[in-house]
């Protein structure tokens, strides 16, 4: 079995995946066909059924864990899997199949707990506690399909941005520490009701409707975070609307902890 970490192209290969989206469409010509993502622990790949199309439907949905063969091709530039035949994975848990952290998610924990400490205003650490024990954040990625989308990707962000965010107030000693912190770490504690359970971490009705940004500002004020930890997170996306120092920084670190784990890095000669 092969897991899609390996996958190279014009390699015929064997696996299990779970399935994370299914579409059925039709190419140009009218043919029908479908369009899937498979996931597993080491990661994703596009995937597409252009024979027996009318069979394999049948055979499997969306979140199902499946036993694939197929040939792995390239495709505008990215691998691709070309799926010849398909059959339900049986005795296979799809959650399990979910695209893994990398990183030991105890230390992670156990490091949170340190930045969380480092808070040394009462109440804003007593918010941040009590927002974090509301949020299971190794559960979750940080974005279901662009920087750190695989569960526990939410824990390896937050405790990025915390860190970035750590390290600038000690630089930069008119920053107030407490409150940077503080919103560094819940910043996207609301991805936790905007998502539904793995594999497939398909927003929820309130995620489709209010967003990770609204559902977070709601678990704070229910939390007793104070206004200007609200607005920090508030504005996490949009620089334009910071009207403190600690809410620009944020914005600033979330998008470098997130530029920092996708963009690509050349190879060394």
């Amino acid at each position: 079995m092969t897991a899609i970490a390996q996958l190279e192209e014009n390699r015929t290969v064997e696996g299990v995946y779970a399935v994370a989206r299914k579409e059925r469409l039709r190419t140009r010509a009218g043919a029908a066909y479908l369009a899937l993502e498979l996931v597993d622990p080491s990661g994703r790949i596009p995937a597409r059924v252009w024979s027996d199309v009318e069979l394999l439907d049948t055979r499997f949905a969306e979140g199902d864990a499946v036993h694939v063969l197929g040939r792995v091709e390239r495709y505008r530039d990215r691998l691709q899997l070309e799926v010849r035949t398909l059959e339900p994975a049986e005795g296979v848990d799809p959650a399990a199949m979910a695209p893994a952290l990398r990183r030991d998610a105890d230390e992670l924990e156990g490091f949170l707990e340190f930045l969380a400490a480092e808070i040394h205003d009462d109440g804003l650490r007593a918010v941040v506690t009590r927002a974090l024990a509301a949020a299971p954040l190794r559960a979750y990625p940080a974005t279901p399909e662009g920087h750190h989308s695989y569960a526990g990707g939410l824990l390896e962000h937050t405790v990025g941005v915390g860190t970035i965010c750590r390290e600038l107030a000690q630089l930069h000693p008119r920053l107030r520490a407490d409150l940077l912190l503080a919103a560094a770490l819940v910043h996207d504690v609301g991805r936790t009701l905007e998502l539904g359970p793995p594999p497939l971490f398909q927003p929820t009705e309130d995620g489709r409707l209010l967003g990770h940004v609204h559902l977070g500002l709601r678990m704070l004020e229910d939390a007793g975070a104070p206004a200007e930890l609200l607005h920090a997170v508030a504005c996490h996306h949009d620089a334009r609307a910071a009207r403190t120092a600690e809410a620009a920084v944020l914005y600033h670190a979330n998008q470098l902890d997130a530029v920092a784990a996708t963009r690509p890095v050349p190879a060394s000669d």
